[in-house]
């Protein structure tokens, strides 16, 4: 009885079956990333739906009739602005987007733009005061930029005091400035003062009360 030939050692892939594993590979990506769009995408629909109801809610508050209806859409409205990003912020979870979280945070130029800066008296330099725009990681990537306001040295400047206008005319406007900010009522002239001539009736009562 014959034994089998022995089989050939298994040479180096030929380029053929370099190129077909290849072309395997990014045929499986394509598909696990349709796949992955198509999850999202339905994810979204509840959240349109969502969106959609919101709508008709500020429709309701634009046409309330009373301070009790308003209060009511408003609060109403204000609970599906809420519902709607927690559910937008899960399905990001759900895919590997984060937000950056960045206040507090030392600038990082490569996942945050600096748009201002903002004095601050105990704030190191350099550290994120306010995102501006909030920037998002897919993995460990950045999906987006934050554009972020930084602090800088020096202290937070005081409030501005708009001054009084001082081009007042009104002698009433001035006494009450001089006065310590009471109004006061302006002094009356008389007629003596003032050089009117005297009613002729005034002449003659003088005269029946001297007789």
């Amino acid at each position: 009885m014959n034994d089998p030939a022995p089989s050939a050692p298994a040479g180096p892939p030929s380029e053929l079956d370099k190129l077909r594993r290849r072309v395997e590979a990014l045929s499986h990506k394509r598909d696990k990333a349709e796949a992955r769009l198509h999850a999202l995408l339905g994810a979204l629909l509840p959240l349109d739906d969502l969106l959609a109801d919101t709508r008709r809610r500020t429709g309701a508050l634009h046409e309330a009739r009373s301070a009790r209806e308003a209060t009511s859409a408003a609060v109403a409205l204000s609970e599906q602005i809420d519902a709607a990003h927690v559910m937008l912020r899960s399905e990001f979870a759900r895919n590997d987007v984060s937000p950056m979280d960045a206040v507090g945070r030392a600038v990082d130029p490569a996942e945050m733009r600096v748009v201002g800066t903002a004095p601050h008296p105990s704030a190191p330099d350099g550290m994120v005061l306010q995102e501006r725009v909030t920037g998002f990681r897919l993995g460990n990537s950045t999906l987006r930029s934050a554009q972020v306001v930084v602090a800088a040295p020096g202290p937070v400047p005081e409030p501005t005091v708009v001054p009084a206008s001082a081009d007042s005319t009104d002698p009433a406007v001035s006494e009450g400035s001089s006065s310590g900010g009471k109004r006061t009522q302006p002094r009356r002239t008389t007629r003596s003062g003032r050089q009117l001539p005297r009613k002729p009736s005034a002449r003659r009562g003088r005269r029946t009360r001297r007789a």
